[in-house]
């Protein structure tokens, strides 16, 4: 069942609703009215300039200037899907101009400031997209998305109230609604603190100075982490510090899970009455995730992802790779295209030895090749590159493929060198 537009689709990958990619509407417009692909060049395709060109010459023929627009709308969409949310909203800006009343523009906009975390930004143009008659369940479930992430977690389940009476038969949006309505009521009754980087939410039953050390480790991820990845996230995080049962119910996280990142952080800490070492350590991971997202716009994968995590987690609190070890030895570690999507699932050893084979090839890969290649691997994730194409851009000037890299770390891994 298709649940959301290709765009939505697109760009929110990895949050609790995805759907498939057909065209979108505006491709299919380009399709019907265009002579041709308008974002590419040959003799016989008219380029966007082309258009541009032609709708300048005669600005009052109906037929050029949407021509025009169309021509924009699939640009931007081209953009959007190459995760280029600056260039898009430039564009998009341009569209908004030719067709002030048009929904689609802003709607477009709005997801690509949604990207940039561009709150207000966002709102203003999804609002303007459903004053004009956009008011569908995409734009719904989106502009609820800017206001959850924005702590305001009743404006959210609203919207989405109404998203699902006109799509009574999504299940996906129902589950989120259930899930938004949990967490309000949970929500009702916790403390709140901040600083200003963080927003924090926690449970009545933690103390309010266990918050607080909360709240400082966390500042203290934000300078580590940030000196390793060169980057200082500039939106506030929210945190939520919830009893261990409460943390179960809202994010169904596997019984091994000590923490959580959704665009939020969670953290089970029940009757915790300091930050431990394991907590950092748990602090320091999850709020790596949020850098990472913040670097590669969610195109990562998992094994990267949790691997430096758990670098930097491990800065804190430091273990024995005995899993990896065992599985060197018996030649039963997975390949690492098993690793690229969610560990969710996985139980017991296979736990252990997901999380040390990333952690390990991803120490690997910064201590031999250095912090900056690792920077710029993930940039070019960001820029919307495939991995094969990103490990070729950031480590072509070490004369290395990341097959060759692999090689060497598994190589090093089965002499028990790099364990």
């Amino acid at each position: 069942m298709k649940l959301f537009s290709p765009i939505v689709s697109l760009l929110l990958a990895g949050a609790a609703i995805v759907g498939f990619l057909p065209l979108s509407f505006a491709e299919e417009q380009a399709a019907s009215v265009l002579p041709g692909d308008p974002h590419k060049s040959s003799s016989s395709q008219p380029t966007l300039e082309q258009f541009r060109n032609s709708y300048n010459a005669n600005p009052y023929n109906p037929v050029s200037k949407k021509n025009l627009e169309t021509a924009v709308l699939v640009q931007s969409i081209e953009l959007l899907k190459q995760k280029k949310f600056e260039e898009a909203s430039v564009q998009l800006e341009y569209a908004e101009e030719l067709y002030p009343d048009d929904p689609q523009p802003p709607f477009l906009r709005g997801n690509a400031a949604y990207q940039l975390k561009q709150y207000d930004l966002a709102r203003t143009e999804l609002e303007k997209s459903r004053n004009l008659g956009g008011e569908t369940v995409d734009l719904l479930y989106l502009l609820g998305k800017v206001f959850y992430d924005t702590e305001d977690v009743s404006r959210a389940v609203e919207l989405w109230e109404l998203a699902v009476q006109k799509d009574p038969e999504n299940k996906s949006l129902q589950a989120l609604l259930v899930k938004s309505k949990r967490e309000l009521a949970v929500d009702a009754g916790m403390g709140k603190g901040q600083s200003s980087r963080f927003i924090l939410s926690f449970d009545a039953g933690i103390k309010s100075d266990v918050a607080d050390r909360v709240l400082g480790t966390l500042e203290d991820a934000y300078n580590q982490v940030g000196r390793d990845f060169s980057a200082y996230p500039e939106s506030r995080v929210p945190v939520i510090l919830y009893t261990g049962k409460d943390y179960r119910e809202i994010t169904g996280s596997p019984g091994w899970s000590g923490g959580q990142y959704d665009g939020k952080i969670r953290l089970p800490v029940g009757g915790m009455t300091e930050v431990t070492p394991p907590v950092r350590g748990v602090i320091f991971h999850e709020y790596t995730h949020v850098v990472v997202r913040e670097l590669t716009r969610g195109n990562c994968p998992v094994w990267l992802n949790e691997g430096l995590a758990e670098v930097e987690g491990k800065k804190e609190l430091d273990y024995p790779l005995t899993v990896l070890s065992q599985a060197s030895k018996d030649s039963t570690m997975p390949p690492l295209a098993s690793l690229a999507g969610s560990f969710a699932s996985l139980k017991g050893k296979s736990v252990d030895l997901a999380y040390q084979q990333s952690y390990s090839l991803v120490r690997y890969m910064v201590s031999v090749y250095g912090w900056h290649r690792m920077n710029d691997l993930l940039m070019a994730l960001g820029e919307g590159n495939s991995f094969d194409s990103a490990t070729e851009q950031a480590y072509h000037t070490a004369g290395r493929t990341f097959g060759e890299i692999f090689t060497e770390w598994r190589d090093r891994i089965s002499a028990g060198q790099e364990l």
